[in-house]
């Protein structure tokens, strides 16, 4: 069902509202009668953060003002990534939104003090649209499965070229997203340092070996063409919010940036698309959605930016997937696979 909670916790949506509702008044300058109301999560996505959907209003000099928003929630006890990069996912929003290329909701406010939720939020504005969900999977029910192709191209086609946009944005500013290894503070490096953490973070005794043998691979081939850019770090529709005209209202999940390089978010992209929406075994590609040719060259031509080298950085994706697969079947969402497919999928020898 198209219906499912996959937040890492959840809570008692009430008491929520009366925790919400103290703050927000001493937060709005003159407001009173604040009132909070139509709390949900979101279904089918959301799975490394709680995120809460809610309606407030209140009265402003006799005025009655309302507005759609979003709690945001710093990860706790249940966490994807060992970075949880919370601060400098609010503050990329709010550089984003102000800046303008990127559809990013507005940033309103953040709490650091952990008191209220039992962890650091931040408040923002609820961008209505539709979101086209992992869990079930869009190609296979939903509204984007309904669609005719010509429908599908439209919202392919926005999807890359917002993704694109992200390649525009000037990295002056963004120095709040350096890494926090001296040698490792931006580029290919800042991204490889990441993932080198989160193996020594997630792997178990058995997996440690195979995903390290990946790594090492990859870094014998270590690709010249490193483009400098900005990372979103979940480069994919699912992670997009479109109107019914199938263009694009916001792009969401901003909580693993960089400073990593321009190729990392295309080729994150690709291989998202080709599991999503790609041709497999036992059906062809959702028609309409572009080839990884087609999502290639009007990347390229937006951007201007040379894709050389760019299966390396697929096979670096598929790296960091596979990291992800561990931390979120630690969580109790999926099984986890054996070694020998790891080791498939990396394209290396099971240690032995």
């Amino acid at each position: 069902m198209s219906d499912q909670i996959v937040a890492p916790e959840t809570r008692d949506l009430d008491i929520l509202a009366g925790q919400l509702s103290g703050w927000l008044a001493r937060r709005l300058e003159g407001a009173s009668d604040v009132h909070i109301h139509n709390l949900s999560y979101p279904r089918g996505a959301g799975q490394s953060h709680e995120t809460i959907l809610f309606d407030a209003n209140w009265l402003v000099h006799g005025e009655r003002v309302a507005r759609g928003l979003v709690v945001r929630i710093r990860p706790t006890g249940h966490q994807v990534f060992p970075d949880t990069l919370f601060e400098e996912q609010y503050r990329l929003m709010d550089f984003l939104h102000k800046d303008g290329r990127v559809r990013v909701a507005r940033i309103y406010w953040f709490e650091e003090d952990a008191t209220l939720l039992g962890a650091p939020f931040f408040v923002m504005e609820k961008k209505l649209g539709r979101v086209p969900v992992s869990i079930p999977p869009y190609r296979e029910t939903g509204w984007v499965a309904e669609a005719a192709p010509a429908q599908r191209a439209k919202l392919w086609e926005n999807a890359v070229r917002q993704m694109a946009a992200v390649q525009s944005v000037p990295l002056e500013g963004l120095g709040f997203l350096r890494g926090a290894t001296p040698d490792a503070r931006e580029g290919l490096a800042q991204e490889w340092d990441k993932y080198r953490r989160f193996i020594a973070w997630v792997a178990n005794a058995e997996l440690r070996p195979v995903l390290e043998a990946g790594m090492a691979r990859l870094e014998k081939s270590w690709p010249k063409n490193q483009p400098p850019g900005l990372v979103w770090g979940d480069a994919r529709i699912g992670n997009m919010m479109f109107g019914d005209d199938f263009d694009v209202v916001a792009v969401m999940d901003w909580e693993q940036p960089s400073l990593g390089g321009a190729l990392h978010d295309l080729a994150w992209f690709l291989v998202n698309s080709s599991a999503m929406h790609g041709a497999s075994a036992s059906q062809p590609p959702l028609a309409g959605m572009g080839s990884r040719a087609e999502t290639i060259a009007l990347w390229r031509e937006i951007t201007g930016i040379p894709a050389d080298e760019l299966e390396w950085y697929e096979e670096f994706t598929i790296l960091k997937y596979s990291c992800c697969s561990l931390s979120t079947a630690k969580l109790g969402r999926y099984p986890l696979a054996s070694p020998a497919e790891f080791a498939k999928r990396l394209k290396v020898a099971l240690p032995r």
